[in-house]
């Protein structure tokens, strides 16, 4: 199963919550969710079942980090495999990938845009170009936008449109300069996702 390309905001309205995939609409009164704030379709909405509670909440984190199933599961894998708690550390998994931390920081609208931005080379890490989006950021890791004229005023236009977000707190942001640094692996409540990560867990364990 290939990439979905369809309307986005479809798939926020599926899900009953803002995953943020279009950028600054929606933090907006255009967001769909705003306007039209029901599943789409004609169908009447059904109660679910436990599984479909927990499929729900799956596809909730995989859509708003733009995974694919196998991509998902890996992450999950990973995390069962690692001492801890499992919900949380795939929590850590996703928000340290290095594209979701671009989008954190501001120097994209959305996590596909990102993604682009690492993928094109405008992003650097301990001063070297990572173009991987799924490269895992740690604790003291230093970001930076390549020092090339294109790089340097696609991050800066954007960090305009950007300015009203705040920085999560696990990092540290140079707006002037276009340097970030990763102060540690953030924990749970430091982590503003809107889902219920140990149904997950359950729904992969079964």
């Amino acid at each position: 199963m290939g990439r979905y390309i369809g309307p986005k905001c479809r798939l926020c309205r599926r899900e009953g919550i803002k995953l943020f995939l279009k950028g600054e609409r929606c933090f907006s009164s255009k967001c769909a969710i705003e306007v039209r704030n029901y599943p789409p379709g004609m169908h009447q909405p059904k109660k679910l079942s436990e599984y479909g509670e927990q499929l729900r909440e799956k596809q909730k984190l995989r859509r708003m980090y733009g995974l694919m199933e196998k991509q998902f599961r890996n992450y999950y894998i990973r995390a069962a495999q690692k001492k801890g708690v499992t919900g949380e550390l795939l929590l850590q998994y996703l928000e340290t990938r290095l594209d979701n931390v671009v989008f954190l920081l501001g120097f994209a609208n959305s996590r596909d845009m990102a993604r682009q931005l690492v993928c094109h080379g405008h992003v650097t890490v301990n001063g070297r170009q990572v173009d991987i989006p799924s490269y895992e950021v740690k604790a003291g890791s230093l970001l930076g936008v390549k020092s090339r004229d294109k790089s340097q005023k696609l991050v800066q236009e954007t960090l305009k449109t950007t300015e009203s977000r705040q920085v999560p707190t696990w990092l540290s942001l140079d707006k002037k300069n276009l340097k970030a640094e990763v102060i540690k692996v953030p924990e749970r409540n430091e982590i503003e996702v809107p889902v219920n990560e140990n149904v997950i867990v359950e729904l992969y364990s079964k």
